[in-house]
């Protein structure tokens, strides 16, 4: 099996840091960013990114806008929503938006790891469903 390629967004540098070590000893292959925006152009440029853990308490542009946007421009990228601010509505609205799923920080790694497999195996039987109806298209089309 192909390794999880993950991005995590948070604006809390030592969070990031420790969880992005963690995450590759268990053969993740992650990139870290510190913003909304900045992920947006981390996902233009690689493309390659299955699912995104993302921080919904940010400056700037924060989790749900920054999940809005990941949603309309790379809309198979699964999205886990982490937050130590976790309400109802939050949770609510994350999920509306498309957010495959909610934790709250700090959350145990053995938890947010299942949670990264279980968003990349729905990411990949997507991609799988479109290869095979374009696979059929053009089967289609020879016939």
């Amino acid at each position: 099996m192909k390794k999880i390629k993950l991005l995590l967004v948070d604006d809390e540098k030592p969070f990031l840091d420790t969880i992005t070590k963690r995450l590759e000893k268990r053969e993740l292959y992650v990139s870290a960013v510190y913003s909304g925006k900045e992920a947006l152009v981390e996902l233009e440029n690689n493309k390659n990114i299955e699912v995104v853990v993302l921080d919904v308490k940010m400056p700037g542009m924060d989790g749900i806008e920054t999940l809005t946007e990941i949603k309309k421009s790379f809309p198979l990228v699964e999205v886990i929503m982490l937050t130590g601010h976790a309400t109802v509505e939050t949770a609510i609205d994350g999920m509306k938006v498309g957010a495959f799923d909610y934790l709250m920080k700090p959350c145990d790694i053995d938890t947010l790891v299942t949670k990264v497999n279980d968003a990349m195996e729905k990411k990949r039987k997507h991609d799988e469903k479109i290869i095979e109806a374009r696979m059929k298209e053009i089967s289609g089309r020879m016939v």
